[in-house]
């Protein structure tokens, strides 16, 4: 009787407050299918974890540990990283492959964004190359909702989107409390948002403020407003309203941040020297505002993608079963795919979950579509409420609690014995 191959599950890039639902979702998923899979593993920091041979057994975590993984945010459960496979580090991906034959893997889950759908199907390629029996699927993660194409046919949203939405359509509903209490000092509030490139989680501010009742201006990447315009459309709200929140996207162009990057080329907002909240709000204390008071400004971090507090119900669901159908599809349809969800026709909210090619979204980017941004650009439409609307859900999620505080998933460190000499990932 042949051995059932084992499986290995990485996830690279940027957590989400869901992204280990979709884990306990692959973990289910493969169980299901104890006669074709083996043991479980996990890439303990992504694919670094795979190239140093550290891999974590899942299969042999209690249950109560996997079950916690539901509201575990963040990847401090296996890790993540930013560790970009590159093409000319050839030694890397032939340390994947020896990994991989030494423990018996023939399916790789990978769960990321669209960077990590192409390391994804670059393993894959070379593995067959190689002449190994591998199976390699994607599984959707980004809280920027920019995989997929801007038809919204790869796929409908990104599992982590609907529970940042939810943080920020919260934070603006506390946020005009507080700009409502102190604007006879600080009528201007300057919050920043996370969003490289795209602008669905500045956006999602407006979700916190359907009926536009809240004097709330949104400016997002694809805004394309110079900081002049940016302060007259903020003095003009003042002359109407008394005072004005402003939600900039961190990728809206403000001159020179000393920026950072990471592996993947990508700016490091967090680690650059300046934020793009805090030149808008300079800029608008030097210039002066119409009314008595200064602006003042605010920049979560990592809090909007690492809060199980306000994670999304409906996100939390929609990542599990998207990890179960990574599961189904590995084993079933076989590699070179990603679990997709889709919105179904109609006004009532209703998905379903098939599979796409890897090789259709491997750094694939989708765009916000200029019909969902108001014609002086300070805002978004109700087309996008309607969209983004139905994936905030209704209700807070419960979190487990221990002794007053939550309790996340502590797996324990059983790892797969080591077969090979050590080795020094190549970017290192």
């Amino acid at each position: 009787m042949e051995i059932p191959k084992n499986a290995i599950i990485s996830q690279s890039g940027g957590p989400t407050p869901v992204i280990n639902n979709s884990l306990r979702g692959v973990i289910d998923g493969l169980k299901e299918y104890g006669d074709k899979v083996g043991t479980i593993f996990a890439g303990y920091h992504g694919v670094e974890g795979i190239l140093r041979e550290e891999l974590l057994n899942l299969t042999a975590q209690d249950d109560y540990e996997i079950k916690l993984l539901r509201t575990t945010p963040t990847a401090g459960s296996i890790g993540s990283c930013r560790y970009k496979l590159k093409e000319h580090q050839e030694a890397d991906f032939n340390r994947i492959i020896e990994v991989f034959k030494a423990h018996n893997i023939g399916y790789l889950f990978y769960i990321g964004g669209n960077d990590s759908m192409d390391t994804a199907n670059k393993i894959a390629k070379l593995a067959a190359k190689r002449g190994l029996d591998l199976v390699a699927t994607g599984v959707p993660k980004t809280i920027d909702n920019d995989v997929g194409d801007s038809e919204f046919k790869l796929i409908d949203h990104t599992p982590g989107y609907g529970s940042v939405a939810r943080y920020w359509a919260s934070y603006i509903q506390n946020a005009n409390e507080e700009n409502n209490g102190s604007s006879p000092s600080d009528p201007v509030l300057v919050m920043q948002a996370m969003g490289r490139k795209i602008g669905y989680i500045p956006a999602a501010a407006r979700l916190g403020d359907p009926n536009r009742e809240m004097p709330l201006q949104i400016y997002m990447a694809e805004s394309n407003l110079n900081l002049p315009k940016l302060y007259e459309n903020v003095n003009e709200m003042l002359a109407i309203r008394g005072r004005a929140m402003v939600v900039v996207g961190e990728g809206i162009d403000v001159g020179d941040i000393g920026q950072a990057r990471d592996s993947f080329g990508h700016t490091n907002f967090s680690a650059s020297q300046l934020t793009v909240a805090q030149i808008v709000t300079n800029y608008i204390n030097e210039k002066g505002l119409c009314v008595r008071g200064a602006a003042r400004c605010q920049v979560p971090g990592t809090d909007q993608r690492g809060s199980i507090a306000f994670a999304s119900e409906v996100d939390l669901d929609e990542a599990y079963l998207l990890g179960k159908k990574a599961a189904q599809i590995a084993v079933e349809d076989g590699g070179g795919f990603m679990s997709t969800i889709l919105r179904k026709p109609g006004t009532d909210y209703s998905v379903y979950y098939d599979k796409v090619l890897l090789e259709l979204v491997a750094n694939s980017e989708r765009s916000f579509p200029d019909e969902w941004l108001t014609a002086d650009k300070t805002d978004v439409t109700d087309d996008f409420i309607r969209y983004a609307r139905p994936l905030i859900g209704e209700n807070w999620v419960r979190i487990p609690l221990e002794n007053g505080i939550m309790r996340f998933t502590r797996f324990k460190p059983i790892f797969a014995d080591k077969k090979l000499n050590e080795y020094t990932p190549a970017a290192y």
